[in-house]
C-alpha cells in the first residue's frame, strides 16, 4: 500500500537530464539518431565498476554510453559491451505497459518525415495524423509513430502556433527541434500505463511532478496513429517544476491494458529506457520511496564520476509499472 507523505517532504523533480536507452550497438544507433533526425554527438564513453553495476542492478557491467543532444534535450545509448540484452518482442503495441516513445519536434512534418523514409524504420503509423479540432487540448497536432533499428518507439511530432511550448515556434532553419516529452503507457516520456491515479501517485505525490495537461485521444486519427483498431486513449501530461521536458501518462481504455512488463527484464536488456530525474534531495527521495514500498533496482545511492572530476550520486527505481526512473542529483 502506497502511502501519501507529499505533505511531509519537500522531494521534487527540478528536471529531466536525459533519456537513456539500451542498445544493441552504439555505432548502429549513433548512425541512425545523427543521421536520420538530427541528434549531435556529445560524449561517447565506457564504464565498468563496481558503482555502475550496483547502479544498474548488473553484474560486472561493462557499458558504452554515446550521449546525443538534440536542441536542449539529451539522450543517451548504452551498449552492454559483455552481456546480450534481450531484445523488444516483434509483436509490441502501443498499449504494452512497456510501451515508452520519444517525441521528437519538427518545424515541418511532411519534409521530416520525407527525410525519416530513406532511413530502416519500422513504421507504428499508417502515415502522419492531424489531431482533430474538436480536441481542446490537441487538437492541429500532427504526429507520427515509428521504430528506429532496434524497435524503440519514437514520435514526430508538430504544434501549431497555438499549441505546444513557446521554444517550438521560434524562428529556425532547423527540421528537428528537440524532445517535448517522453511517453508511455500506464497499467501512462510518454508510456503505457495501468491505472493513472496510481502513476500520479508515485509522479506527482512523490516526486513532486506537475500536471500539465489532460486529453482524451480517440476516433480513427488515433487509431490510426497506434495502428490500434479503436483506440482511446487518456493522456496525462506531467513537467518537473523547471519545465522543459515532460513525461506522458498513456492510459488506453480501448481496447484496454496490453501486457504487463516482465518482471524479469533488466537494464541490460534492448527495451530497457530509463529517465533521469534529477532531484533536489536524492537521500530524502530515496527513503521516501522505500517507505512507500517503491521497487529498487539499484543497491545503494551510488556516486559516479560523469566528466572531468564532476561527481553524480544515481539511483535506479522503478515506477509501479515497472518502468525505470534514475534519480541523480545535479553536477
Amino acid at each position: 500500500m502506497l502511502l501519501n507523505m507529499r505533505s511531509q517532504t519537500d522531494v521534487q523533480v527540478q528536471r529531466i537530464r536525459a533519456i537513456a536507452l539500451t542498445v544493441t550497438s552504439c555505432n548502429r544507433s549513433l548512425d541512425f539518431y545523427t543521421q536520420a533526425l538530427g541528434f549531435e554527438l556529445v560524449s561517447d564513453i565506457t564504464v565498468e565498476g563496481q558503482d555502475y553495476s550496483d547502479l544498474q542492478g548488473i553484474t560486472e557491467a561493462k557499458i558504452r554510453i554515446i550521449t546525443l543532444r538534440l536542441g536542449d534535450e539529451l539522450i543517451e545509448l548504452m551498449e552492454y559491451l559483455n552481456i546480450q540484452g534481450k531484445p523488444i518482442p516483434t509483436d509490441s503495441q502501443s498499449n504494452d505497459i512497456w510501451f515508452q516513445h520519444l517525441a521528437i519536434v519538427v518545424s515541418d512534418m511532411d519534409r521530416a518525415y520525407a527525410q525519416l523514409c530513406s532511413f530502416p524504420i519500422g513504421p507504428i503509423s499508417v502515415a502522419p495524423q492531424t489531431i482533430l479540432p474538436d480536441n481542446q487540448t490537441s487538437g492541429g497536432v500532427r504526429a507520427f509513430k515509428f521504430k528506429d533499428p532496434d524497435g524503440h518507439d519514437l514520435e514526430l511530432i508538430w504544434f501549431p502556433p497555438h499549441q505546444g511550448q513557446d521554444k517550438w515556434h521560434q524562428n529556425t532553419n532547423r527540421l528537428f527541434l528537440g524532445i517535448d516529452h517522453t511517453a508511455m503507457s500506464t497499467t501512462g516520456y510518454a508510456y503505457a500505463i495501468s491505472n493513472t491515479e496510481q502513476s500520479l501517485h508515485f509522479y506527482r505525490d512523490l516526486l513532486g511532478m506537475q500536471i500539465d495537461s489532460r486529453s482524451l485521444n480517440w476516433r480513427a486519427t488515433q487509431a490510426r496513429l497506434d495502428n490500434l483498431p479503436g483506440a482511446e486513449v487518456k493522456i496525462t501530461g506531467l513537467r518537473p517544476v523547471q519545465g522543459g521536458l515532460g513525461i506522458e501518462l498513456l492510459d488506453y481504455l480501448v481496447p484496454g491494458k496490453g501486457r504487463p512488463m516482465p518482471s524479469d527484464w533488466k537494464s541490460c536488456d534492448i527495451a530497457h529506457i530509463q529517465i533521469e530525474l534529477v532531484v533536489n534531495n536524492i537521500e530524502q527521495a530515496v527513503e521516501i520511496l522505500r517507505q512507500n514500498g517503491v521497487q529498487f533496482v539499484s543497491s545503494r545511492i551510488v556516486q559516479f564520476p560523469v566528466s572531468g572530476s564532476c561527481d553524480r550520486k544515481g539511483c535506479l527505481v522503478k515506477d509501479p509499472d515497472g518502468h525505470a526512473i534514475l534519480l541523480v542529483t545535479s553536477t
